[in-house]
């Protein structure tokens, strides 16, 4: 069998592949299994600085494959807490939230149910203007159960939610970033994302990770919480090997070197 999730390196930056192509990147257990596998290796991926997620062939992800899902089920024990707070199938899309590094989805084709929750796990969105969404779970009399709605709270209004969740209806790129799903557009998304990733790849990694760290507080944080953290990050940055290079490179108009 194929590897369903690749990841391949360089200069710090994770080119990481849904690879089902033949299927859109549908979501069968070996899927489930390829995708917590691959957060688990970034996990401990101390050279990556930012990774990029996107789907080979036709589409990003298609969401579940309900034949698979009908001949035997998605194999996940959905009450098993077997990912910190999360199960195995919400780790697929919360696990990309979790992981110290940034991550940007490249989307195309459609990211419909299971595969509209993994984009949403990534700190940025950027989907060609033609991608087909949806929030598809009521479609099959389900909720949704991929942690869509922990990681939508700080991505879309409530009644945008609402609307979208009960209906199920499939909904434009255009409409996505209006509604705050979507980062932005482009003709070429991959290419895009990787733009983006070698400008984080270029900045301090300690502060852009001690950043995703405070940024996933907004969440659950209290105003204490969060003016401490912030306090406890900027200390242990301050005068360190990496932030004493970025003010060299800077003030030298050179690019740093940073070290991982």
């Amino acid at each position: 069998m194929e590897e369903r999730v690749t990841i391949t390196v360089d200069a710090g930056i994770a080119d990481v592949r849904l690879n089902r192509p033949d299927k859109m990147n549908a979501l069968d257990p070996a899927m489930f299994a390829g995708l917590n596998a691959a957060i688990e290796k970034l996990s401990a991926m101390k050279d990556v600085r930012v990774a990029v997620l996107s789907g080979e062939g036709r589409a990003f992800c298609a969401g579940l494959d309900m034949g698979s899902m009908a001949a035997g089920g998605s194999g996940n024990d959905l009450g098993a807490r077997s990912h910190g707070m999360a199960n195995t199938a919400q780790n697929v899309a919360w696990g990309w939230r979790a992981l110290p590094m940034p991550v940007i989805a490249a989307v195309h084709g459609v990211a419909l149910g299971g595969g509209f929750q993994i984009m949403s796990g990534a700190c940025v969105r950027i989907a060609r203007p033609d991608v087909r969404l949806s929030i598809r779970e009521t479609y099959w009399g389900l909720v949704p159960d991929m942690a869509g709605l922990a990681l939508w709270r700080t991505i879309a209004r409530d009644d945008v939610l609402r609307d979208l969740t009960y209906s199920a209806r499939e909904f434009t790129a255009e409409q996505g970033e209006r509604y705050g799903f979507i980062t932005r557009l482009s003709d070429d998304p991959r290419a895009a994302a990787f733009e983006l990733a070698r400008e984080i790849a270029g900045r301090n990694p300690d502060a852009v990770k001690a950043s995703k760290r405070l940024i996933n507080l907004m969440a659950d944080g209290d105003t204490a919480t969060m003016l401490q953290a912030e306090s406890d990050e900027q200390i242990k940055l301050m005068r360190s090997p990496n932030q004493i290079e970025a003010v060299r490179a800077n003030m030298e108009k050179r690019a740093p070197v940073f070290a991982d």
